[in-house]
């Protein structure tokens, strides 16, 4: 069984920063692809970032393109979302998840409350 433990929401001011980490544990799992999902309240969830673990290739939703960065520390199987210049439209939980393979994301994260005050 795979764990994601996230960390690093919170409240911050429009046009600030906040980096989020997303930790991944357990047994015998490999690394294919891990990425960043966010939820608003009345929203469906929505994909904002990814990154393949074996080369480093990114891919990121257009509305934080040149905002948001993605990017891994392989030795501690950590993720991380650098997130700048946010805006209050970024408000939502923010969710990592892990692909172990080149299907469908398989395992989830518990969720992380980030909160932009226009």
């Amino acid at each position: 069984q795979v764990q994601l433990i996230e960390s690093g929401g919170g409240l911050v001011q429009a046009g600030g920063s906040l980096r989020l980490s997303c930790a991944a544990s357990g047994r015998s799992f490999s690394l294919y692809r891990m990425g960043w999902f966010r939820q608003a309240p009345g929203k469906e969830r929505e994909f904002v970032a990814a990154v393949m673990w074996s080369d480093s290739r990114t891919t990121y939703r257009d509305s934080v393109k040149g905002r948001f960065t993605i990017s891994t520390d392989n030795a501690r199987n950590t993720m991380y979302l650098q997130m700048n210049s946010l805006r209050f439209e970024d408000t939502a939980i923010y969710y990592c998840a892990l692909a172990s393979t080149a299907g469908a994301y398989e395992f989830w994260g518990q969720g992380t409350q980030v909160t932009v005050s226009s």
